[in-house]
């Protein structure tokens, strides 16, 4: 939306405001300003008067014009082709610099002196109404020869450009915003002087319109004779201020009023009306689609769409006036794909709805300039329903945060055009003005309030919020879900979601369990997916073997999942898988890198969802399980899941290469708050402890004694070797490094021996087992 300050000025006093505290205001209010522009006509540029035009004698497409400065006649060659006598036009004098590349100087033209230059409007930095010069007039001002042109203040504007939102199309016109303006600096709009030059005729003596009663517009059609009507310059360069100019006067009028007025206007020519015996007639009814049409001869408007383009020279016009629902034509648009014109972006977002003044300003105007207007008019006003609310003060001063007076809060309901009476228990019943199509509840009385209070004068407060707690069961499931999904996709795997329905026979065939019978799907989706998956194991493999199947060397999944045991008892497990390749193809590896193996896979799970042990299994349930590479998951001393390699069969059945899986109880992974102790300052020592142990006694069973001794200087302990050979007959070497270190004070080699020693004793006497010699 563009408006300038003198053409604010005509509908509000804004001479003692400043144009930079105009766009401060603007922007306080909710109108932001996306630019301004400070047009000002060069120095030395003076309005002049052509005297004399003659063709030059050795160019065709050259005039040699006598023209009166004020202080003398100057000679200057012209190549306009609308220059005349008499018109008073812009002289650039010698001297005058009209951009930084461009000063005027005394020159010669084929022979011809030429001292100074007629400028069109573009030279002068206004905005093009033609290719020729610029025919000023005295809507400018009164026109003084030799008189600088930066001496009018009329062209020498500033420039507004709001940046609106589409729910404030009151404010698409000069008298939107003079509106806004008004209820901010309590300055009222300036009234508007209704003074029409009326023709002989009244309009109901050559003009009939028939209007259906199913349509919805409002409609004023008035009757305008143009055969002398000239629209005078100041407003051309307004139109070409805020589009394109059309150098059609008719057209660019209703462009200036539309802009000026917010509503919308429209001019059918006389000839293109349908003509019946003496009569000029207009229909105005509804197509297939809903929308009201106007018709002459053939269509004409769609009203609220589109505006047909109508070539004539016909002096007399029918200007029509128009409203309709925003929200209703939105509606229909959207709903019938209907193809829309330039006028829509302003009837979409709510034009002016008073037509009768809007009409009563544009015959006012035109008639000012020449026009003469017929007598009467063809009316058909729907009635607006008027929309009330009623709001409490004490609300609204909560949803605000501060306390407003009651008096001031009715006064900026009245500036903006409320109609506001004061009831009981602290609340207005307020009257909502027609143009304001976006008031809708008690939030949107508010927001009014606060633009004009200004949101810079309410006081900031921090935002109070009692709430009780929403932390549960439910929500710690999810922090934990999103911990270990992040974990998991670091260690290289992808997550995956698969259906919770598995094919019962494939599940019977690989030996897990089925759901019973009774408690089984009675009418599944299709054959494949026809019992409730008592795992998610199958569903990873099938996912690998399609991957495989594409080509890819590499396939990692995991998915946190529900399972149905054979009593149809919900819970969550989370499933992993990977199969081939543990690592892209790189120079490092040769372009060739290994399969994963079982510790390496094991140690992305760990990495995944937290810290584990493993036993051998007892007993494999299934035949995925590879009967020498597996292990039950312990987590605080329960068997939670296990992991194992693939049985090679069911991989070579899948097309598979080495693959590993593991499938554990979601609910039984620990999410405990990790507790940051200081790191000792002290040198670390390492100390590696070989030991014999029977080859039958599990390593979990000599980590456990040494988890029992309490021995603050043992940081750490890995097993990292295991040996045997025929002198060893039934036992094996353990070789456990241990990681030393005291948080007080730097380990001597007494101290290191004491705990080593401690060590050996403790293995002895709880498995009678020690060194190995």
């Amino acid at each position: 939306m563009i408006v300038t300050r003198k053409w604010l000025e005509e509908f509000i006093d804004i001479s003692k405001i400043s144009t930079d505290d105009i766009c401060k205001t603007l922007n306080s209010i909710g109108l932001e300003v996306d630019s301004l522009q400070k047009v000002r006509i060069a120095s030395k540029v003076v309005v002049g008067k052509v005297l004399e035009k003659k063709k030059h004698p050795d160019a065709d497409k050259l005039n040699i014009c006598q023209v009166d400065i004020g202080e003398e006649t100057v000679q200057i060659v012209c190549g306009a082709k609308n220059v005349a006598e008499g018109q008073y036009v812009p002289v650039a004098t010698v001297g005058c610099k009209l951009s930084d590349d461009f000063k005027i100087k005394k020159a010669k033209l084929r022979g011809v002196e030429s001292i100074g230059m007629i400028c069109s409007s573009t030279e002068l930095g206004l905005p093009k109404l033609n290719d020729g010069i610029l025919e000023l007039d005295n809507s400018i001002g009164k026109l003084q020869i030799g008189k600088e042109l930066k001496e009018y203040p009329l062209i020498n504007d500033d420039i507004i450009e709001i940046e609106l939102t589409a729910n404030r199309g009151d404010c698409l016109s000069i008298n939107g915003v003079a509106r806004e303006l008004s209820a901010y600096y309590n300055i009222n709009i300036i009234e508007k002087e209704k003074k029409i030059d009326n023709n002989d005729l009244g309009i109901g003596q050559f003009l009939e319109v028939e209007c259906e009663s199913a349509v919805n517009s409002s409609l004023l059609f008035k009757a305008i004779d143009f055969s002398d009507f000239k629209l005078p310059v100041l407003h051309k360069l307004r139109v070409g201020t805020i589009e394109k100019y059309q150098e059609n006067d008719i057209k660019d009028a209703i462009s200036y009023s539309t802009h000026s007025y917010g509503v919308v206007l429209n001019a059918y020519a006389n000839e293109d009306t349908d003509k019946q015996n003496s009569l000029s007639v207009l229909h105005v009814k509804k197509d297939k689609d809903g929308f009201d049409n106007v018709f002459g001869k053939e269509l004409l408007s769609t009203v609220g769409v589109e505006h047909k383009n109508s070539d004539t020279n016909d002096d007399i016009f029918i200007v029509e006036a128009s409203y309709i629902n925003p929200e209703k034509l939105a509606k229909k648009v959207f709903e019938t794909k209907r193809k829309t014109g330039d006028i829509y972006y302003r009837t979409s977002r709510g034009s002016e709805p008073n037509i009768k003044q809007g009409i009563d300003c544009f015959t006012t105007f035109v008639s000012k300039h020449g026009a003469k207007i017929y007598n009467g008019s063809e009316a058909f006003v729907e009635d607006i329903e008027r929309k009330y609310l009623d709001i409490n003060i004490d609300k609204i001063n909560s949803i605000i945060g501060q306390d407003i007076p009651k008096a001031e809060i009715e006064n900026i309901l009245n500036a903006l055009g409320f109609e506001v009476k004061e009831g009981l228990n602290n609340v207005f019943s307020i009257q909502i003005p027609l143009h304001r199509h976006d008031i809708k509840n008690i939030a949107d009385v508010t927001e009014e309030i606060v633009r004009i209070v200004g949101i810079d004068n309410i006081q900031a407060k921090p935002l109070a919020i009692e709430e009780v707690n929403r932390f549960n069961q439910t929500s710690a499931n999810l922090i934990k879900r999103n911990k270990i999904r992040r974990k998991a996709i670091e260690n290289g795997f992808y997550e995956t979601l698969t259906y919770l329905f598995s094919n019962k026979q494939n599940l019977q065939k690989y030996g897990f369990a089925v759901v019973k019978d009774e408690l089984d799907i009675l009418n599944p989706i299709v054959n494949e997916l026809n019992t409730l998956r008592t795992t998610i194991l199958l569903n990873l493999v099938e996912a690998c073997s399609n991957n495989f199947k594409q080509n890819v060397k590499s396939a990692s999944f995991y998915e946190i999942g529900k399972v149905i045991d054979e009593n149809r008892q919900e819970s969550y497990k989370i499933s992993f898988i990977h199969s081939g390749a543990k690592e892209q193809e790189s120079f490092t590896n040769a372009g060739k890198p290994e399969n994963i193996d079982f510790f390496e896979f094991a140690k992305r799970v760990l990495n995944s969802i937290g810290k584990f042990d493993l036993e051998p299994m007892q007993k494999i349930t299934n035949s995925f399980i590879h009967p020498y590479q597996n292990a039950n998951v312990i987590i605080d001393g329960q068997e939670v899941g296990f992991i194992c390699k693939l049985h090679p069969s069911i991989a070579q059945e899948y097309d598979l290469p080495d693959t590993f899986i593991a499938e554990i109880d979601f609910d039984k992974i620990k999410d405990e708050l990790v507790k940051v102790h200081a790191t000792s300052k002290f040198q670390v020592s390492r100390k590696d402890l070989s030991i014999i142990a029977p080859k039958d006694m599990p390593y979990a069973k000599i980590k456990k004694v040494i988890n029992s001794i309490e021995d603050k200087n043992i940081k750490q302990f890995n097993l990292i070797d295991i040996y045997s050979d025929e002198k060893l007959e039934n036992n094996e070497s353990l070789t456990i490094r241990f990681v030393l270190q005291n948080d007080e004070k730097t380990l001597e080699e007494d101290d290191i021996t004491s705990t080593m020693n401690t060590i050996l004793e403790k293995l002895n006497q709880e498995l009678n087992i020690g060194l190995r010699d």
